[in-house]
């Protein structure tokens, strides 16, 4: 089963040609603007630091080049977009097709007006949430406990401390597989808990969000807060991969892993966290396929133990080994 998330990030595009010549017609004959690479590794761009390679690397030098570069395609080739790599395990056989990341001319941040924020793609959660606080805009400081960027967060209604994309979000604009541009507001995105309805595919290249007047020093102590109570109680600096497992209705993830049992559960160099047992780490040299099979063996202790089925939040891409 391959999983497809789709999750922009904020990394440093560089402008250059192809590498080598490319080997067949699959990726257009025409070259980008931005860096094409192939069998690029993706283990050192992921936080649990596992995983193979991309068939192929592409960082965009910007919208057009983007567009371009996806119009020229060939349909069949699949395309993923890859963010912070905080919320993906990346199988160990790689990735087919093409892994496009957003470098900084997808990261900037553009203040509207005193309510409205218009946001790269690639902008980070800390980015976003700093300048709304500069300008004294409330009601996003959330983004800035979630390790990830503004096409992630759009693209899986991220949310944490009680809010949600959905409760901010005014519209999105995206490059589909077919290189069209669209503008796609609220509604139509079909938001439901960490689920989207965009099409697969597609890269969120900005957003435009909404909060409500606040004076930074109040919004700081709010950033302050949510910073304390990540730092006591998940396992910041690991080789992780942030919440594995959705909350289920009426009761919480780790709630359920801890009664199961599997509080420290080690297969290998992979372990449920003893910190927050919703976090599976990389001790050392852990394989994908190591973390995955942890993450199924806790699955099936909690079905065991109370009956309920967890739901991977974590995205599992690319092919097994």
């Amino acid at each position: 089963m391959v999983a497809t998330p789709l999750v922009p990030s904020e990394v440093e595009g560089r402008m250059s040609r192809s590498p080598e010549p490319r080997p067949s017609t699959a990726l257009g004959t025409s070259e980008p603007k931005g860096k094409l690479t192939p069998n690029a590794p993706l283990a050192p761009l992921v936080w649990f630091k596992s995983g193979g390679a991309a068939e192929w690397l592409f960082e965009p030098k910007d919208v057009d080049d983007l567009s371009s570069f996806l119009a020229d395609l060939d349909p069949a080739v699949p395309v993923m977009a890859l963010g912070l790599g905080s919320n993906m395990i990346v199988r160990d056989g790689g990735v087919p097709g093409v892994v496009v990341r957003l470098g900084k001319a997808f990261a900037k941040v553009e203040v509207l007006d005193a309510t409205t924020l218009r946001c790269g793609g690639g902008a980070s959660g800390i980015l976003v949430s700093s300048t709304a606080r500069d300008a004294g805009v409330g009601g996003i400081e959330f983004l800035r406990s979630i390790p990830g960027t503004v096409g992630g967060f759009v693209r899986m209604n991220g949310g944490a401390y009680g809010r949600e994309v959905k409760d901010i979000l005014l519209e999105c604009d995206v490059v589909l597989c077919s290189g069209e541009r669209r503008t796609l507001p609220l509604d139509a995105l079909g938001y439901t808990y960490r689920h989207s309805e965009l099409p697969d595919g597609a890269v969120v290249v900005s957003a435009t969000f909404r909060g409500h007047p606040a004076q930074p020093v109040a919004i700081q102590a709010e950033m302050d807060r949510i910073a304390a109570s990540r730092e006591a109680t998940q396992p910041l600096r690991s080789k992780t991969g942030g919440s594995t497992f959705k909350n289920p209705p009426g009761t919480r993830a780790w709630k359920e892993i801890d009664e199961a049992g599997c509080r420290g559960l080690r297969m290998g160099d992979a372990q449920v966290s003893e910190k927050h047992c919703n976090f599976l780490l990389n001790l050392g040299k852990a394989t994908s396929a190591e973390i995955e099979a942890l993450g199924e063996d806790v699955r099936a202790r909690v079905k065991a133990h109370s009956g309920i089925e967890l739901e991977w939040e974590i995205q599992r891409v690319g092919v097994e080994a």
